[in-house]
């Protein structure tokens, strides 16, 4: 790494402070000094023993149906040749008919059973033709794919072998703090075993790369092909899955990992059932600030505001109404609506749960039993509305940290955060990542704009969408199915 550690800054600083103040001991505090960096040195020479044996690489194979101009609209011609998009632009190509090509993808991933389970990333492995697994001692083997959660970018694969393979033990993503050191192993450009260290930066970040966040983000290393491998800490425990990065071009000192605890409880609905169920309330949770809880007449903003309550929900019938702020669950405290989405869906249908709430200033205990979130709805039901769902795609709105991630200065529009299979929006070639500037040639500014003009062009049997990929614009025409009577 580039960048020191705070704790190396600080000692830096002591070693400095003590060779002006006291003269003759330098020599001493330097000694010192050294020696407590040969032993930090140590510490990870163990874990990077120890752990990477239990880390894997990943590769994939995938169909990828192509269809719009040039193969795709977005720089995937025939021949991926820039030099035709330099001299002729995007729209000197002409349409083709739809054609699907084999797409390969490398990663990581971590065994956590010694009968060959092993974590990593949806985003690399789902619905994927073929995963091969590559383990320490270079032997590459098929993997079988036991489940996936996209909603949660975590999934869980398995390889066969007539020995028990080395495991690393899951920790506690509860625990950790801002400030400890942890260490990230991978594949990054192929490179295996890859060992970088770093702290932990901060704790529950959103960045809108999936409908569950709570990402640890970290300093250490993180580069294209570390995802799905183990964010280790001090005592040689996994306490997050490696995800992604902030920044187009690698690494920049901004990495991102699903906590453990998270992906726990995913693995083991995934290897009991085969599928995700999660706890559903049945309100839209909005984060409390100042001028909210001024209005309501809150002294404090801790807690979520229920800005609206799905009909017949589980929050209906348990009496929970638009207004009230949810300030526990359980007896512990609720900070914000991401957490609080988070916690809910952790919980298994029926699940019996103690919310304590603000109405009219006066505190109330509901007690509320949970239902199964429906299929392709978030916490208070579908995000999207009935002419957005038939395009199969979600969009939100630009903030600045997907502005830095995907390099849209300047530029106004949703992004695409998740595009569903065999849709109209995927059938055109649109991806996670995409900026969308117009609709029908009008400009959408945030969710609100797109949802608006997405139910104009209702019944339409194309629309047309302003696209940027990040390197270009290109109007993308989408194909919509026939409504049937």
């Amino acid at each position: 790494m580039k960048k020191a550690g705070f704790e190396r800054k600080s000692l830096f600083c002591l070693v400095l402070t003590a060779i002006i103040l006291f003269g003759n001991m330098a020599v001493l505090a330097q000694d010192g000094s050294v020696q407590v960096l040969k032993e930090t040195g140590k510490a990870f020479s163990q874990i990077a023993a120890h752990a990477s044996p239990a880390v894997v690489g990943v590769k994939v194979e995938k169909t990828v149906a192509q269809q719009g101009m040039g193969g795709s609209p977005f720089g995937n011609d025939p021949f991926n040749d820039e030099f035709f998009d330099f001299f002729f632009g995007p729209r000197g190509r002409t349409p083709n008919a739809p054609r699907q090509r084999k797409q390969q993808a490398q990663g990581s991933g971590f065994i956590i059973t010694a009968d060959g389970y092993i974590l990593t990333n949806n985003h690399l492995v789902g619905e994927a033709d073929k995963v091969m697994v590559k383990i320490n001692d270079d032997k590459e083997v098929e993997a079988k794919v036991i489940g996936t959660d996209p909603d949660s970018d975590v999934a869980v694969i398995k390889v066969e072998s007539d020995k028990e393979l080395p495991f690393l033990e899951l920790g506690d993503s509860e625990q950790i703090v801002v400030g400890q050191w942890v260490v990230a192993i991978g594949n990054p450009f192929g490179l295996s075993h890859t060992v970088t260290a770093g702290i932990v930066s901060a704790k529950g970040r959103t960045v809108g790369l999936a409908t569950y966040e709570n990402f640890i983000q970290t300093d250490a290393a993180i580069n294209p092909g570390n995802s799905g491998g183990p964010l280790i800490d001090i005592d040689g425990k996994v306490i997050g899955i490696n995800t992604a990065i902030i920044g187009s071009t690698g690494n920049i000192g901004i990495g991102l990992a699903i906590p453990i605890n998270m992906a726990k409880n995913i693995y083991e609905q995934l290897i009991d059932t085969g599928k995700v169920v999660r706890g559903y309330l049945g309100i839209r949770p909005q984060d409390m600030t100042s001028e909210l809880a001024e209005s309501f007449g809150i002294e404090t903003t801790q807690g979520v505001l229920v800005a609206e309550v799905v009909p017949d929900s589980a929050a209906d019938k348990g009496g929970i109404k638009q207004g009230d702020v949810i300030v526990e669950v359980d007896g512990r405290k609720v900070e914000k609506a991401d957490s609080f989405r988070n916690a809910i869906a952790l919980l298994k249908p029926g699940t019996e749960i103690a919310l304590t709430v603000l109405r009219d200033g006066e505190e109330k205990e509901i007690s509320i039993e949970l239902a199964e979130r429906p299929a392709g709805e978030g916490l208070a039901g579908d995000e999207k509305t009935p002419e957005t769902s038939k395009l199969g795609v979600s969009v939100q709105n630009l903030t600045d940290e997907l502005v830095q991630r995907f390099g849209y200065e300047d530029m106004s529009g949703v992004i695409v955060t998740k595009v569903q299979p065999d849709s109209p929006a995927a059938d055109a070639g649109l991806q996670q990542g995409m900026l969308i500037q117009q609709v029908n040639r009008t400009d959408v500014k945030n969710t609100k704009d797109f949802d608006e003009q997405i139910k104009k062009a209702s019944g339409s049997r194309t629309i047309l969408l302003l696209v940027n990929n990040g390197k270009y614009s290109q109007y993308v025409p989408v194909k919509m199915p026939e409504e049937k009577d």
